[in-house]
């Protein structure tokens, strides 16, 4: 007598490969036209000069940021707060009006993806072509298109890679170090790391990355509401869905003008069918909008079937200029006021800001001492950086105690573009002064003016700083 038969039970299914289909139409235009807006931004830019060095340069090595006329210090961290800041609203804000635009348009996930897709369709074919080509047995044929389609992939992203390096440095002289084979080890690490990751990411995980990796697409439902625009399939004028001939009338075949043609499961990067609804794996690309308005044009319906529409005006059955009064509504007049009011923060802190930066570190060797006939003296260490594309002229002074004065360096502080430079300043107080001040710990500060050069002190576009410091008096 036998035993029951053993049966093996997987608690876990492979994710099935999606193969998008190409589409054309509107809204695929406009992803087209977002790829190339941020690929000419993101390859071109590094390769742009400005005042004779590169436009945008993120020079770690020597703490500064350059970015065209703008340069950065780690003291300029607030830029970067405010930058974030900007950011977070705007996603809130696109959000809120219309899902999931950022995904669908110009994240970089869904830009390579597109760029990955292209290269795939033109050495594979498109989606039917690629079914077959996949279940088809190895040959010749196969293994050059496989091939040359993982060849274009690696190039773009080792390109990619290098081009992302070539931010934090010179990129020309990178370009030259690769010709010569003398990258250093951590280039060579960062360029294969980030191009490694690209091909990864829009060669082989794709929409996995949107499905399970992006944390936007589980917490989105927190940020939409019965009034954001979002991909809709309109049930009531679809169903009951069906295949039907051209020339048929939907009048007399009781269907509804769904054709049941699977063309927005097979467009869709994700894979998924937007006609069970809004789903968190639909990252917004309206792909499926663009093939469902071409079935309805074949078969002489009215276009829209997929759309842009609010939950509430499907529910009901708002026109789209009633939709769009209730798209304004006081989260996104909200998060649109945050937005304008940070972003013109930010532009006018920006366009005021010194051209000039000081720090002030006490020389801790010498903090305080009696040099002849009781003067007392501190030394100090300043840092200046000049903040501008041009040579600046400095004139130092100290206020605050009377009496004081500054001993060492005398005369005026040329600092080059974009240099930033230690100066040890020397600070006495006359003996008379110090007697009158008595011992202990004294507020003052530094005054660094800017002048201009050649002229006289305090002469042309002058500016000042103040950085506060004590001065301190021995027993």
């Amino acid at each position: 007598m036998s035993g029951p038969e053993l049966k093996t039970i997987s608690l876990y299914a492979s994710e099935a490969k999606v193969y998008p289909r190409a589409v054309h139409g509107w809204f695929a235009f406009w992803r087209w036209a977002l790829v190339w807006a941020t690929q000419l931004l993101f390859y071109g830019l590094p390769w742009l000069s400005w005042n004779g060095r590169q436009a945008v340069l993120f020079d770690l090595d020597a703490r500064r940021f350059l970015i065209f006329d703008l340069i950065l210090y780690p003291q300029d961290f607030i830029y970067l707060t405010a930058l974030l800041v900007v950011s977070a609203f705007g996603l809130f804000f696109f959000t809120a009006v219309a899902g999931r635009l950022w995904c669908g348009y110009a994240c970089p996930q869904t830009v390579y993806t597109e760029i990955f897709l292209w290269i795939e369709r033109h050495t594979e074919g498109d989606r039917a072509a690629r079914i077959r080509l996949d279940k088809a047995g190895w040959s010749f044929g196969k293994l050059g298109r496989k091939t040359a389609k993982h060849a274009a992939w690696l190039a773009v992203s080792l390109w990619t890679g290098f081009t992302f390096v070539g931010y934090f440095e010179p990129i020309r002289m990178l370009g030259e170090n690769a010709m010569q084979a003398a990258l250093g080890g951590w280039e060579v690490f960062w360029i294969l790391f980030y191009g490694l990751a690209t091909y990864g990411n829009a060669g082989y995980l794709r929409e996995q990355v949107c499905k399970y990796m992006c944390p936007y697409a589980r917490f989105q439902s927190a940020m939409l509401d019965r009034d954001t625009l979002i991909i809709s399939y309109d049930a009531e004028r679809g169903d009951p869905r069906g295949p039907r001939s051209k020339k048929a009338d939907l009048s007399t075949i009781g269907l509804g003008a769904c054709v049941d043609c699977q063309q927005c499961v097979h467009v869709c990067p994700t894979g998924i069918d937007i006609r069970k609804g809004l789903q968190h794996e639909c990252i917004g690309c309206a792909a499926c909008i663009d093939v469902c308005n071409d079935v309805m044009d074949k078969f002489g319906y009215p276009r829209g079937l997929i759309r842009y529409a609010t939950q509430n005006g499907m529910q009901h059955r708002w026109g789209a200029a009633r939709q769009w009064r209730r798209v304004l509504r006081p989260r996104v007049l909200i998060y649109g006021g945050i937005l304008l009011a940070v972003s013109a923060a930010l532009v006018w802190s920006l366009a005021v800001r010194m051209p000039f930066k000081v720090d002030v570190v006490r020389d801790r060797a010498a903090l305080a001492r009696e040099v002849e006939d009781g003067v007392v003296e501190n030394v100090y260490r300043l840092q200046l950086m000049n903040a501008a594309e041009s040579t600046q002229v400095f004139v130092l002074d100290v206020e605050g105690i009377p009496g004081l004065r500054v001993a060492a360096p005398t005369g005026r502080l040329t600092l080059a573009p974009a240099e930033a430079r230690w100066v040890t300043v020397s600070l006495r107080l006359p003996a008379e002064q110090a007697r009158r001040l008595g011992p202990g710990v004294h507020p003052m500060r530094f005054s660094i003016r800017r002048v201009e050069a050649g002229g006289p002190s305090g002469a042309g576009d002058a500016r000042e700083l103040f950085e506060k410091s004590t001065f301190m008096v021995p027993r």
